[in-house]
């Protein structure tokens, strides 16, 4: 699995003009499954999430989760991280997971998310989105499972 952290102050997706999902303070986590991902990757991404220390304390150093500022989760999928763009100039996506299968996985996620007690918002798997962000900092991580 590849997430990609970002560190907001807010953000908020909608789909065909509707926002369906906003949160305040906390990270959007941009998430993409590979063929070869399972539930335990899914587990171990959602427990470095919630305890990776990517928020400033009362001293300016990264110190705090988003578990410690009380902070809220967006997920949204995006296979394209799962893209390939090392030969030609079109990605290839034959590392991405199936669709069916990964919205499984996609939704264990975030139950391994909100069962932690962090408030956690998504997108619509598997739809056109727009996602509007402010990123503070910025601050940006990439996590790889593999």
């Amino acid at each position: 699995m590849i997430a990609l952290l970002q560190r907001v102050s807010k953000a908020s997706i909608e789909v065909e003009g509707k926002k369906v999902s906003e949160i305040g303070k906390g990270i959007v986590v941009f998430i993409g499954i590979q063929k070869q991902d399972s539930e335990k990757d899914a587990q171990y991404l959602a427990n470095k999430i919630i305890n990776l220390r990517i928020f400033e304390d009362s001293e300016g150093k990264m110190n705090l989760s988003v578990k410690d500022i009380s902070g809220e989760i967006m997920v949204v999928s995006e296979f394209t991280l799962a893209g390939d763009c090392k030969k030609g100039l079109r990605p290839s996506f034959d590392r991405a997971m199936p669709p069916l299968q990964a919205q499984k996985l996609y939704n264990q996620f975030i139950d391994f998310l909100k069962n932690t007690g962090i408030s956690v918002k998504t997108g619509v798997f598997r739809s056109y989105m727009h996602v509007y962000l402010v990123n503070e900092g910025p601050v940006t991580f990439i996590l790889n499972t593999r």
